[in-house]
């Protein structure tokens, strides 16, 4: 008894380095198939490209003093990692088929870390995407700020959001079971919870229910951080961040309880 009591604060003390390892993994995905790293570009440059610079010249969405694309690009950046994120558990389902899930979860590792590792390596993946994004909307002309401290907020907002949805993806997961039906439900709620966030319009414009549903949807508070910091837009800060640290850490205890149902 002493021995494993000693033994799960050593776990715990590698926590770090464990999550650290699964992002130098996911780093090196990236870099061996840099194709679909491009791929899943394509959606948002089309967002900003068309959707933007068309809305831009409208003028139907009240933005205020704030040009419609400048609003519009921290939308589209959180846009890009829910759509990473949300399809994380499909890459559970695979590791219990294939038999790796059975072997991480006899080894001394927490559950817990263990998807902490992949809710921040889904961070990682989101991250990279979003420089390209950043880039994109540079070149398109929004005014995007250059202060390293707000870009690195950005970077934390970022990876809090795409850790709740991967790990959403993971929950989701543990209930079907199935990679087909994850594919099914992460495609049903993916657009549900993009249109109905702020990532398009302001939550003023919306109709009553549809603010109600706003006001609880985690990508809400990671869209007004993300315009807060890029921009300068009025934000709440504390509260963005409040929000999207207590929704990470829920769904992380959520989807660590169901590990265990994954691998039966």
């Amino acid at each position: 008894m002493s021995v494993q009591l000693a033994e799960q604060p050593a776990a715990w003390v590698r926590f770090p380095a464990r999550v650290g390892a699964m992002c130098l993994v996911e780093l090196q995905k990236i870099r061996r198939d840099r194709s679909e790293l491009i791929a899943r570009a394509i959606q948002p440059a089309l967002w900003l490209l068309i959707f933007g610079q068309t809305f831009t010249r409208l003028r139907v969405i009240p933005t205020g003093s704030v040009p419609y694309l400048d609003f519009l690009a921290p939308g589209i950046l959180a846009q890009s990692a829910l759509f990473i994120s949300i399809f994380y558990g499909v890459l559970i389902i695979w590791e219990r088929d294939a038999g790796v899930l059975a072997k991480l979860l006899v080894t001394p590792t927490p559950r817990t870390a263990l998807i902490a590792s992949k809710a921040f390596a889904a961070g990682i993946r989101a991250l990279v995407q979003a420089v390209m994004i950043l880039i994109l909307a540079a070149l398109l002309g929004v005014a995007l700020t250059a202060n390293p401290l707000k870009l690195l907020g950005m970077a934390v907002v970022l990876v809090l959001g795409s850790a709740f949805f991967c790990c959403l993806s993971i929950v989701i997961a543990g209930l079907v079971m199935s990679r087909e039906r994850l594919m099914g439900i992460g495609q049903a709620i993916t657009m549900p919870l993009f249109f109905g966030s702020n990532a398009l319009y302001p939550v003023d414009v919306m109709p009553p229910w549809l603010q109600v549903f706003s006001r609880v949807n985690p990508l809400s508070y990671e869209v007004d951080a993300l315009r807060g910091l890029l921009i300068g837009a009025p934000t709440h800060l504390l509260a963005d961040f409040g929000v999207l640290v207590l929704s990470a850490v829920v769904a992380i205890g959520a989807a660590s309880a169901l590990l265990g149902r994954l691998a039966r």
